[in-house]
């Protein structure tokens, strides 16, 4: 798998690979990305009225989704179990060089995820669970209890299996009422399909600079 780092326009690192033509995060600005997409639109929204809260990523990626989610939950101290699906886990050496691209004040909870254990829950920090799971979303069980999702995998048109009807109505079925889910995805076909299911859809503005609209879904109460 040929893997190249790239900084993106707000001067975070990125990850592009090769073989599919598709990079990690957004191009415009992979930090602000995942603030805007998860954080702002996802985890702020769910943990208004949340004391703790059970979180479910797919895609963990370079693990930026959780060292964002790690610092929000210490700052806002909401105990957060977060668990993380990958089924091509990044090498120690290309995490450990992201770590050295990111701003001086955040390496060391990037790197603190990337370290974490696999297949076991580590804490790493006293509000933040991280419980990576080393698996493939088609076949796995999918926890259960979850009151946000993050799903961050390639776009449709670069991994067409991992948006199928079927998985994301697993997912309905292992989400608490008023649970919420948010993509960078807002394809139409996307949004009908998920609505089918039974999740309220919200188109919402995307990033300053990046994708015009962004998705966040709701499991009615």
């Amino acid at each position: 798998m040929e893997m190249e780092i790239e900084k993106t326009a707000d001067g975070s690192p990125t990850l592009y690979r090769a073989d599919i033509d598709e990079h990690y995060h957004s191009a415009k600005g992979a930090l602000a990305e995942s603030r805007h997409v998860y954080l702002e639109m996802g985890w702020c929204k769910r943990s208004e009225s949340a004391k703790s809260m059970t979180v479910f990523e797919v895609g963990f990626g370079t693990g930026l989704n959780a060292a964002l989610t790690a610092r929000a939950a210490l700052e806002a101290e909401v105990d957060t179990l977060y668990y993380a699906v990958e089924l091509y886990p990044l090498p120690k050496a290309t995490t450990e060089l992201l770590s050295s691209f990111q701003e001086e004040s955040f390496r060391n909870e990037f790197r603190r995820v990337n370290e974490a254990d696999w297949d076991a829950p580590d804490p790493i920090n006293p509000f933040f669970t991280l419980h990576k799971i080393r698996d493939s979303l088609l076949s796995m069980e999918i926890p259960f209890g979850i009151d946000l999702v993050y799903f961050d995998a390639f776009a449709p048109e670069k991994q067409p299996e991992m948006w199928d009807e079927s998985i994301f109505r697993r997912i309905y079925e292992a989400m608490n009422p008023g649970g919420i889910l948010t993509t960078y995805c807002a394809k139409g076909c996307i949004r009908r399909m998920l609505r089918d299911i039974g999740f309220i859809p919200e188109r919402l503005p995307g990033p300053p600079e990046g994708k015009r609209e962004i998705l966040r879904v709701t499991k009615g109460l």
